[in-house]
């Protein structure tokens, strides 16, 4: 398990497949805001391609997101579209609704960077997020991310076109936290 200051990542375990689906798959507005596709019901009891783990994927790695202090699930990040040979990926993180605005997205971020940089030897990862979600917007920058550029009405999400904001951090930017 890859540990922060208030966050562990793990593997996905089978029992956190129906609350992630319950608080952020199945809830639309959430799901259609995270997905850069559409969001569609899943038939209960099947692979949801967006929670089940092909442990031979080698491109994409999720984790459940869990409390240090009670191992309490409390979301999911995941280091995806690894590039081998340019050495780069892209960070994603989703927070139940009751375990937001309590640093954990900071801290998930900053654990997903170890692994990247770390761990895997990437040069570069980047994010992709809404313009109003200032939330992943602090998140990424207290952790040393560069605004890179605005995609200008690139994302259709629930009836209308929202701009997305590119954000990068090369290897040698990032400034890992101190052991304690």
């Amino acid at each position: 398990m890859l540990r922060g200051k208030k966050v562990g990542l793990r593997a996905r375990h089978e029992d956190d497949i129906p609350i992630l689906r319950a608080e952020l798959y199945d809830d639309v507005v959430n799901a259609s805001r995270a997905e850069s596709g559409p969001w569609r019901p899943i038939t209960p009891g099947s692979k949801d391609p967006r929670l089940a783990v092909d442990d031979k994927e080698q491109g994409h790695v999720p984790f459940s997101v869990i409390e240090l202090d009670g191992g309490t699930l409390v979301g999911t990040a995941t280091l995806w579209g690894i590039d081998n040979h340019s050495r780069s990926a892209h960070v994603g993180l989703g927070l139940l609704p009751s375990c937001r605005g309590k640093g954990y997205g900071t801290d998930v971020v900053a654990a997903l960077c170890h692994y990247g940089f770390v761990v895997r030897g990437l040069h570069r990862l980047q994010i992709e997020t809404l313009a109003d979600n200032a939330a992943m917007l602090r998140s990424a920058e207290r952790n040393g991310f560069v605004r890179e550029g605005v995609l200008r009405s690139s994302a259709w999400v629930m009836g209308e076109f929202l701009d997305e904001v590119l954000l990068g951090l090369l290897a040698e930017e990032w400034k890992p936290e101190p052991k304690a």
